[in-house]
Order: C-alpha cells, then structure tokens, then sequence
C-alpha cells in the first residue's frame, strides 16, 4: 500500500511514473479466470476505477488500500494476473520511493575492516584479506635484563 501510494504520488522520478504506467496497463488487460475464460461476470473489479481514484489524490491512504485490495482479490481469480502483479511488484520495490531511508554514519575510533553501509542489501559476499597475527603481550622487566621483576641481577651460579 505505501508502495502504491508513494508511485501515485510522484515517487522515484521518471522511473517510477514508468512503474505506475505498467500498473495501469496491467489492470486494463482483459480480466480471465481460472478458467481461462472471460471474467466479466464476477463481482470484482478490475482495478481500473480505484486506480484512476488514487492518482486523483495520491495521499489518501483509504483509496491506496482499496486499490490494493482490489488488486489481491483479483489476483485470487485471475491467474495470468497474479503472475504479472507479482512481476510488476517485485520490479516497483527496486523504485526509490524515500519510504525507509537511511542516514548511515560512522563517527570516532578505527574501522579495521570494511563497512558496509546502505538498505535492503541481499546476496552480498564480501572478501578480505585475514588480520594480521596478534602481537605477544609485552612482558614486564626490571632493569635486569631477566624479566623476573626482582631488579636482582642474574647470577653464574650453577
């Protein structure tokens, strides 16, 4: 629904104009039923009247949902439909509508790696080099040259 009502509204520039255009010509295809039969009998529309009403005015909300309801009920009926619906669907996600933008920042300390900053990400294998091998603790000496901390120096006896 927020798809739909971002598109009507002007959403992701020519693009998503485009987006909206396939919406329009896919609920003026000819509605078929399972059947592969001609669909004008049945009691539910098209999509054709809603869609028209939401671009009249592209932020009511009550007029996004009533499009898609529409669009799920015939999907139900109309096979051929559903398929396409589906195809429109998953291209229109890809539009930049502004619908759960993100601010990324990375702000102090040091990154050792990389960062990977953005929305939506999938499919994503990122390769580096392994870290480099931790160095030995320092060890605590005395002056002595012996490590042991007593400040005594080593004797030669045996």
């Amino acid at each position: 629904m927020g798809l739909l009502v971002a598109l009507a509204g002007g959403a992701g520039g020519e693009v998503g104009r485009q987006s909206l255009a396939g919406l329009s010509a896919l609920v003026r295809r000819p509605f078929r039923r399972g059947d592969g039969t001609d669909g004008q009998d049945l009691p539910v529309s098209s999509g054709v009247a809603e869609l028209a009403r939401l671009e009249q005015d592209p932020a009511d909300r009550a007029r996004a949902q009533e499009l898609s309801t529409v669009l799920a009920e015939r999907a139900v009926l109309d096979t051929g439909f559903r398929t396409g619906l589906e195809a429109w669907h998953e291209k229109a996600k890809l539009v930049r509508t502004g619908d759960g933008q993100v601010n990324n920042t990375i702000s102090g300390g040091t990154i050792e790696g990389p960062a990977v900053m953005g929305r939506d990400f999938s499919g994503l294998t990122i390769t580096t080099s392994p870290p480099p091998p931790a160095r030995p603790p320092a060890t605590e000496t005395d002056g002595d040259g012996d490590g042991d901390g007593d400040g005594a120096t080593p004797s030669a006896q045996g």
